[in-house]
């Protein structure tokens, strides 16, 4: 075993058993305190959901224990046995080792290394989510949206990887810059695109009916400044009975997503509380502010792999020998890319809790926003609490777990932030009018 699939391994292992750890943690204090519901929510939740919500965590953890056991056993045979590597060559004496050649199996051996998880992917669709009531879809839109999205790869895949590899090709030690220009420039491009030609492929979207419901949100977004053509109803139903809603798209491609499970589950004051701290995300910043840690993350790894694709080292000690001058210099940058798109999880995993802690001081900062809009934290919190509800969250995670994991705070830490600050702003409203009326 050579050192660099030694270290990869050994990343694996701590990965893994790290995953576990917290899993289990989270599992043994869900266990505790799962005869006992928060005193703040005994009067939303009931005995019957509050236990159901509580089975939902532990059988979701108990599946990703295995499931991460299972993938970290996978991904380190596949390192140690060479299994890269061979595929690779496999591919690339059937297709050669050209341009469209070799974008065709970048494409196809990061397809391949998918597979293993399909079965737990299969299983947490069919038996978990069917047996809490929230799965929807059925075998044949399941295997329908895989067809799809392999589809959506290889078309989209493999002029994107082509393109790359050329500008790897012709700009020897600039083509990183240039290349994160590009997907950079393509991501921006998506965030237009995605919801008028992907979306549709997957769910029929079609405007919010005229009525009191429209007229509310809509109003709501004049108020706001968040200027709206239209707001839009996604069939979200026909997979899953969770709910949600979102805006994308930008400028005057901005739109306003809701899912039809999130009308039929909440309240109009809900669904415009809701909506209000989505437009919260809009007003403080958040998008462009994520898109530029989200720059800053491509321009880091593009420059990464640039390194990593010049390193003999590296490129040996993972099992690919052929000689650049041989097989041409694809030879070297495709297995590269692949590297460092397996390889890159074991480390992006360590500091993805650094992203969590800015996604849910912003998720704070959204809450407090659709309080304002609102003119009361009472219609968020009811909405919040019946999605949590209707979701089966987990009103008690181990901080540890919540902290390491969540994009969001638990119910409890926005329940206590929305009260908190209302409560300062009226206590500050109260002392500024005891200081007017002394004053004269």
């Amino acid at each position: 075993m050579t050192a660099p699939i030694l270290a990869a391994v050994v990343l694996i292992a701590l990965k893994c058993c790290f995953e576990f750890f917290l899993e289990k943690l989270n599992s043994t204090h869900v266990e505790e305190n799962r005869h006992r519901i928060p005193s703040a929510f005994r009067k939303v939740f009931d005995r019957e959901t509050f236990d159901k919500a509580n089975s939902y965590t532990l059988a979701k953890s108990s599946l990703s224990r295995k499931e991460g056991v299972y993938d970290s056993i996978v991904l380190g045979l596949i390192l140690v046995f060479a299994v890269i590597p061979w595929g690779y060559n496999l591919l690339s004496c059937w297709l050669g080792f050209g341009l469209w050649g070799q974008s065709v199996v970048f494409v196809t051996v990061l397809f391949a290394l998918s597979l293993p998880g399909l079965p737990f992917e299969w299983y947490s669709q069919f038996r978990l989510e069917e047996s809490f009531g929230f799965n929807k879809t059925t075998a044949g839109l399941w295997w329908t949206d895989k067809i799809k999205g392999l589809f959506l790869t290889y078309l989209i895949g493999v002029p994107m990887s082509a393109l790359l590899l050329w500008i790897a090709l012709s700009f020897s030690t600039t083509w990183w810059i240039i290349g994160f220009a590009i997907v950079f420039g393509f991501q921006l491009l998506m965030l237009v695109l995605y919801p008028v030609l992907i979306v549709p492929l997957f769910n029929k979207l079609k405007p919010l009916e005229d009525g009191d419901l429209k007229d509310q949100l809509m109003a709501l977004a004049d108020r706001t400044g968040f200027k709206a053509k239209t707001i839009q109803v996604i069939d979200g139903s026909k997979r899953s009975s969770h709910s949600n809603a979102y805006f994308t798209g930008f400028g005057r491609f901005r739109r306003i997503v809701l899912f039809d499970t999130l009308i039929e589950q909440l309240s109009p004051k809900e669904i415009e509380a809701v909506l209000a701290h989505e437009i919260g995300h809009y007003r403080k910043g958040h998008i462009p502010r994520m898109i530029g840690i989200s720059t800053i993350s491509l321009a880091a790894g593009f420059w990464i792999l640039q390194w990593l694709s010049g390193q003999d080292w590296f490129m040996d000690g993972f099992g690919f020998t052929r000689s650049p001058i041989e097989y041409g210099e694809l030879a070297r940058f495709v297995p590269a890319f692949i590297l460092f798109i397996v390889l890159g999880g074991l480390v992006t995993f360590w500091i993805s809790p650094l992203f969590n802690w800015l996604s849910r001081k912003h998720e704070f900062e959204a809450d407090r926003f659709a309080r304002d809009a609102m003119g009361s934290s009472k219609y968020l919190i009811s909405a919040l609490r019946s999605m949590y509800k209707k979701n089966l969250g987990n009103l008690i995670p181990h901080p540890s777990y919540s902290r390491f994991y969540y994009s969001h705070p638990t119910l409890r830490e926005r329940e206590k932030s929305l009260r908190q600050g209302e409560k300062e702003e009226n206590d500050s409203g109260e002392s500024s009018e005891d200081s007017a009326s002394s004053s004269n």
